[in-house]
């Protein structure tokens, strides 16, 4: 079952302790002035406000910089119960080893409180916590900006590294998370409620400081699967997990299957394929799904056993899903119905699917891709960023990769209503990044995209925001060198519904 895991014991390290229950600026208030402390968290980089409120419909919030000018901002935390209830508010997104400013802001329906200015110094990332790669940034093209926000990493490398980072714009490392072990983190994603969800071996959700709010491993899952009568089980969680509206979690799984004298494959095979399970806010199985059920097992563009090895799940306007199924060079659209549907596949997209591509030419279909991005429908059109890796790419005479390899950025537009998929932009590196990678539009309007591998002896990324208007400009580019960044976007901040300036 899902377990819950108290935060209210996180150890205060005794970096700053300040208690104070009078000073500060308030106005048109009927009540005392909130008490306020500040101390350190088990993140060295995450600071904490507590705020004892003077009122239960008090809302407070805490700006920060390296300066009195601050510059930066935490989302709003209302209190929920009356005067004396323990408000806390994490301040992330610093630097290591660095004085910070900070003061609160706490409204009621009748007052304020602006806190005086304190400083916070944050202090050095932890050896246990593994060494952060070698990240350098550059702005190739002149009087051009990159989009405002900070970069969130997923990252693949030694033991000895750190696995999961976020950066400024400029690459200092601005908050981390180790899981502790030893596992790599595919994938990380901020939630609407201020949380990171996870997969680190188990699923996760944790606060900013790395404090575990819940978790749900495979025996959970397992025991609910038989529970409901489903006639598989799965032996890990892999690649993906998406936090519905509802708050259920929907994430990607490995089950197995044997068979006997498969076509290229005599004897026994024991076939791995994906499952999709959709888990409930109690840890129950609410919906589940495999790919055994709705495809052939005889279609293996990468061979057996991986047989479907999908990375990435959209949850779609319409309440249905998409899938990204690599070694298929599909993505798939299937009957979810907000859990209610059958687990149909509606369509595939891609080389040999149910759509026809504007020009017919089989290079331009995406092959062995990663990180479908839908970015916008209106009625039956989807357009949906693609990072097409380019494996087994299909050439217009038949051959698999006559010419080298490549990758590539691109936008495609779907009709689901005539099956026509077009090409709207393709941008070409240079690199084949034969593994790994993501893509999404940034809020100015550009695309930015993630080189798995670019290097060849030595764990490489490299991320690139480009113009796709008036000419392919690259305006932001981040060399990433000791691991390879399985993931690698843009996100405004690290709290839900406020954006930091570049």
């Amino acid at each position: 079952m899902l377990k819950f895991h108290s935060v209210t014991g996180v150890c205060l390290l005794p970096c700053i302790l300040v208690m104070m229950a009078s000073l500060g600026c308030g106005s048109g208030n009927n009540f005392p002035n909130p008490g306020v402390s500040l101390a350190g968290t088990s993140n060295p980089l995450v600071a904490q406000y507590t705020i004892v409120p003077s009122h239960k419909d008090s809302t407070a919030w805490v700006e920060f910089g390296t300066d009195t000018n601050y510059g930066r901002r935490t989302s709003t935390t209302p209190a929920t119960t009356d005067y004396g209830q323990q408000l806390n508010v994490l301040v992330a997104g610093m630097k290591a080893n660095t004085t910070y400013h900070m003061r609160a802001h706490v409204d009621w329906f009748n007052g304020t409180f602006v806190d005086q200015d304190r400083t916070f110094k944050t202090g050095k990332i932890p050896s246990s916590a593994g060494v952060p790669p070698q990240i350098t940034v550059t702005r190739p093209t002149p009087g051009l900006s990159p989009s405002g926000g900070i970069e969130l990493f997923n990252l693949v490398g030694p033991p000895t590294m750190l696995r999961a980072l976020v950066t400024d714009l400029e690459g200092n490392v601005i908050w981390y998370y180790n899981p502790g072990n030893g596992g790599s983190i595919t994938p990380m994603k901020l939630m609407q409620n201020g949380h990171f969800i996870m997969n680190v071996g188990d699923l996760r959700e944790i606060d900013l400081a790395g404090n575990m709010i819940r978790d749900i491993t495979t025996d959970e899952v397992n025991q609910s699967l038989q529970a409901n009568g489903y006639p598989f089980t799965i032996s890990v969680f892999h690649h993906d997990v998406v936090v519905l509206p509802n708050g259920h979690w929907i994430t990607l799984a490995n089950t197995s299957k044997q068979f006997t004298n498969l076509p290229g494959y005599p004897g026994v095979t024991d076939v791995l394929g994906d499952a999709l399970i959709d888990i409930d806010t109690n840890g129950n199985v609410a919906w589940a799904w495999s790919g055994f059920d709705h495809l052939d097992v005889n279609r293996h563009l990468m061979g057996l056993p991986d047989w479907t090895h999908s990375n990435a799940i959209i949850y779609a306007p319409d309440g249905n899903l998409l899938l990204s199924m690599r070694h298929q060079s599909w993505i798939l659209k299937i009957d979810y119905a907000n859990g209610t549907g059958a687990g149909d596949i509606i369509w595939k997209l891609g080389d040999e699917g149910d759509f026809a591509l504007v020009g017919g030419d089989p290079a331009d279909w995406f092959y062995a891709q990663h990180y479908p991005n839908l970015e916008n429908t209106l009625g039956p059109q989807l357009t949906l960023d693609i990072w097409d890796n380019g494996n087994l790419r299909a050439s217009s005479d038949g051959s698999i990769c006559s010419a080298t390899c490549y990758s590539r950025a691109t936008i495609f537009e779907v009709n689901e209503d005539t099956k026509v998929a077009t090409l709207l932009w393709q941008y070409v590196p240079g690199f084949f990044s034969f593994w790994g990678g993501s893509i999404g539009d940034v809020s100015n309007g550009d695309v930015e995209f993630d080189m798995t591998t670019v290097g060849i002896t030595t764990p490489e990324s490299q991320v690139m925001e480009v113009t796709h208007y008036n000419g392919e400009q690259v305006v932001w580019q981040l060399n990433l060198t000791g691991e390879n960044a399985y993931r690698a976007y843009r996100i405004p901040s690290l709290y839900p519904g406020v954006s930091w300036p570049d």
